[in-house]
């Protein structure tokens, strides 16, 4: 009797799928989960059941049995061992898996307990098992179903260029209404923050930071992350700050299962910026670290046989004192360079004869700037159409890439082709728009940029001598990609180029253009054949012989020297001192490469002894002898031989010259650099 007056023992279990439910109409626990409990203890009190203990989920999916508030109830469940019903208000709050129904069910067996639903009639006859599997079927099938209907959902979305889910730092989320009323939600840059981001990318991209260093720059900035109703304001950490500097997001591109669409926000970045970006983080896959050198050449010299870098040693001989080397870094740790050992002093003293060949005289300089400033006017005079065919191959490009996308939908192309598709023509698209970039640079700071480059080049050597080891680094990144260091030499004479290291290769690519040498060839291909400036600067050197009429060898055309370990594609000069036994060769940054190459020399002067012979109307033909003697280069050239007592990689003056061939148009790529001239720092 006593025991059938004991009321039973239950427990309420309720859950909603999304925090959003839970916090709706300003509440704790939004609308849902009230009218559950209280569904529940209805529920309870028609059975003559006490609700004893209640479990509920906040913003959690049914579709996994990993559910906080689910696994504390079935261990309570076991432990107790006195609870007669478990109250849900239907069976989809429990479970929509089938297979995660069964084993909350065979939990429920094994405690004792029986499964009630507020919403439907279930028991333990035949009848009621059979409906709780349906039910339970069902609510798999819903789950599953509603799970497809969500992603293609977002795949409509993302093919609109609608934003997934919350927008990243530095975007909000805007809701508003159409003049119909309904609900509009858009993406608009957060004012605070996105300034700040947009810093990010540009500061990263210059290869002076480390993530850390940039994320706490970024922090002392004011950057912060968007405080919400859990959490509050916090600084931008490192691991933020580099899956923010991986999203593709920032530079107008939706990413959804792998494709890219075209976003409808307004990026943060160009395109060239956030690929910069991506090299440099790629490069330090294995982590960054701020190198101090401990020597101003340290960030620019390495070892001519392998590439590697070079570190500074010191030797103590109680006869003669210290002596201070340079040293390969991979002979140090791998043993597998046989470069020697090489006093810094002699080093320091081949690098500044290097500035002594690149430097102008005042009449080059002249005659240069002169030839290069009606270049600019040609370009100018140009631009429109340049402007026309380059804008047209570039829609031509987009065209193909939306194709592509509909070819994907219709089911035609696999994923894996229209990656690797998309890649290629994103490449194309980015060399094209760095082409039109430069063709509508500002014409005064072009100008500019080239005046500061030629006063540079007119008076690097008295500078480079002048100035303070700190200025000397700058100048060294400033005028060279790298300087090889006693580096091999072929049957010919030539220095046998080693393949660059990564972060060189890097370098050289931010300063074309973030593109490299495979974008450089995808952009040629995209013109339809059409020569480059450099190209076109090698034809010109080839048909002057490839050779200068000065004292220092210089290389770097489109193709293999012979022996070398890879393409060259700069020009070198080489400074050879068989007193000493070293050697340096330097490989030129852009534009110096072309500013201070003989080609360019011959073709100025060429230039200006037939403008001088234009002008000379009473005798039009006595300026022919003066223009093939200092405007036509030799075929032939001799590889090696003394001058002053260094050897000197230059050419002969003694065999049949032939004329410097000309195009209209040639230095483009000097006259509009967008680069500039500032030094890169690279943090390895």
């Amino acid at each position: 009797m006593a025991a059938q007056l004991t009321p039973k023992r239950a427990v309420s279990y309720i859950r909603v799928s999304t925090r959003e439910q839970a916090q709706r109409g300003g509440s704790e626990e939004g609308f849902s989960l009230p009218a559950q409990r209280e569904a529940n203890k209805r529920k309870a009190q028609s059975m003559g059941a006490l609700v004893i203990k209640e479990f509920a989920d906040r913003g959690e999916s049914a579709r996994s049995a990993n559910r906080p508030e689910l696994q504390k109830m079935l261990a309570y469940l076991k432990e107790d061992g006195g609870i007669d019903y478990v109250i849900v208000h239907k069976l989809d709050r429990l479970a929509r898996n089938r297979a995660d129904d069964v084993e909350i069910n065979r939990a429920f067996e094994d405690a004792g307990v029986r499964l009630v639903s507020t919403s439907e009639n279930i028991d333990q006859t035949p009848g009621g098992m059979l409906l709780h599997g349906i039910m339970s079927s069902i609510a798999e099938f819903y789950s599953r179903n509603l799970a497809n209907e969500v992603i293609k959902g977002m795949g409509e979305k993302a093919r609109n260029g609608g934003t997934l889910g919350k927008a990243p730092l530095g975007y909000v989320n805007v809701r508003g209404r159409d003049e119909h009323g309904r609900e509009v939600r858009t993406v608009e840059l957060d004012e605070e923050r996105a300034p700040l981001v947009r810093l990010a990318f540009t500061e990263y991209a210059t290869g002076n930071w480390t993530v850390r260093q940039l994320a706490e720059h970024l922090n002392n900035r004011g950057l912060t992350i968007p405080p919400t109703a859990r959490k509050p304001t916090n600084p931008v950490s490192v691991r933020l700050l580099q899956t923010l500097l991986r999203n593709p997001y920032y530079k107008g591109v939706i990413s959804f299962q792998g494709v890219e669409y075209p976003g409808a926000h307004e990026p943060l970045v160009d395109a060239a910026t956030w690929q910069t970006v991506q090299d440099i983080l790629t490069a330090h896959t294995n982590g960054e670290r701020q190198r101090t050198h401990n020597h101003h050449l340290k960030s620019t010299i390495v070892c001519g046989l392998c590439g590697a870098r070079l570190l500074v040693q010191h030797a103590t001989s109680r006869a003669s004192g210290t002596y201070h080397y340079f040293v390969c870094a991979r002979r140090h740790r791998v043993h597998d360079c046989t470069f020697k050992a090489v006093l810094i002093d002699e080093v320091e003293a081949r690098v500044a004869e290097l500035y002594q060949q690149i430097q102008l005289s005042s009449d080059d300089r002249r005659e240069i700037e002169r030839y290069l400033r009606a270049e600019f006017a040609h370009i100018q005079a140009n631009r429109q159409q340049d402007i026309q065919r380059l804008t047209t191959r570039q829609q031509q490009l987009e065209d193909q890439r939306h194709k592509l996308l509909e070819a994907h939908y219709a089911g035609a192309i696999p994923l894996d082709l229209l990656k690797k598709e998309q890649e290629q023509l994103t490449s194309s698209i980015l060399a094209i728009q760095r082409e039109l970039d430069g063709y509508t640079a500002d014409a005064a700071l072009v100008e500019q940029h080239l005046t500061q480059a030629l006063d540079l080049l007119e008076d690097c050597h008295r500078l480079y001598l002048a100035v303070p080891d700190r200025l000397k680094k700058l100048l060294n990144q400033v005028f060279f990609e790298r300087i090889l260091v006693n580096p091999a030499m072929d049957e010919d004479g030539h220095p046998i180029i080693p393949p660059p290291a990564l972060q060189t290769s890097l370098k050289a690519g931010r300063r074309r253009g973030a593109g490299g040498t495979e974008t450089g060839e995808r952009m040629t291909a995209a013109q339809g054949g059409e020569k480059t400036a450099e190209s076109l600067i090698s034809s010109c050197g080839e048909a002057a012989g490839g050779q200068s009429d000065g004292s220092a060898f210089q290389g770097g055309h489109d193709e293999a020297q012979p022996g070398s370990m890879h393409t060259v594609h700069r020009s070198t000069i080489s400074i050879i001192d068989p007193a000493s036994h070293t050697n340096a060769t330097g490989e030129l940054a852009p534009p110096f490469d072309q500013l201070g190459s003989q080609q360019l020399k011959r073709a100025a002067q060429q230039a200006a002894a037939v403008g001088s012979a234009r002008s000379l109307t009473t005798t039009p033909h006595s300026a022919a002898p003066s223009q093939t003697a200092d405007c036509e280069a030799p075929t032939t050239r001799t590889p090696v031989h003394d001058v002053d007592g260094r050897r000197r990689c230059n050419s002969g003056n003694d065999s049949t010259p032939t004329p410097v061939t000309q195009v209209k148009g040639s230095y483009t790529e000097l006259v509009v650099d967008p680069a500039g001239f500032e030094p890169t720092t690279d943090a390895v």
